[in-house]
């Protein structure tokens, strides 16, 4: 009777155990996904992006932060292409701003993208092939999201794009100027005052 118990016992603390964990996993898939979690996504305006140093498909080296005024980085894997009008808005923007250093950035490679973004108009776009350790240091979990860096490597605009119009913004606030973070100054020791007789 007694060993009887304890397999009932084990078996229940078993049960609520991993109902424990179900729960706990459901919360942070609902946490981790949604519009809120990926309203977070991205670098902060003003935030130091990563610095990098990548080949693009033609073997010419491209860095971050750019040499010129201002970059940007499209993060994209195949989700550009099932956005029509995100490729207008990126079109119109490297026509009008011959300045605009702009990239695409993949989490892994593919041959395909350099051709078909040359066969959609944008052949000026230089596609690189990054990471997915790339991707989470740019807070990066979905495509298309654009990230304007600028050459002291802040970020000046971020945001996942649906459309044309959306680009045309995030460029109008990547003309603003950002300050760099506040440098916290650094810690010296106080000075204690001498000691005098009495």
């Amino acid at each position: 009777m007694e060993s009887l118990t304890a397999v009932s016992f084990v078996v229940l603390a078993a049960a609520l155990c991993g109902a424990a964990a179900l729960a706990v996993l459901a919360t942070a898939q609902v946490h981790l996904s949604g519009p809120e979690a990926i309203a977070r996504d991205g670098l902060a305006r003003g935030q130091q992006a990563p610095r990098w140093s990548l080949p693009d498909s033609a073997g010419a080296l491209r860095r971050s932060p750019p040499a010129g005024p201002l970059q940007l980085v499209i993060f994209a894997d195949h989700s550009l292409k099932s956005f029509p009008s995100v490729l207008d808005g990126l079109r119109d923007l490297v026509a009008r701003d011959a300045q605009l250093e702009t990239v695409v950035l993949l989490r892994r490679r593919n041959d395909l993208a350099g051709p078909l973004l040359r066969m959609l108009g944008l052949d000026g776009v230089a596609v690189l092939t990054g990471s997915a350790a790339l991707y989470a240091k740019y807070n990066v979990r979905v495509g298309p999201f654009a990230i304007f860096v600028d050459s002291a490597g802040l970020v000046r605009a971020s945001s996942l794009v649906n459309h044309d119009w959306q680009i045309a913004k995030l460029r109008q606030l990547a003309g603003i100027p950002v300050e760099p973070p506040p440098r916290a100054a650094p810690w010296r020791p106080r000075r204690r005052a001498p000691r005098t007789a009495v």
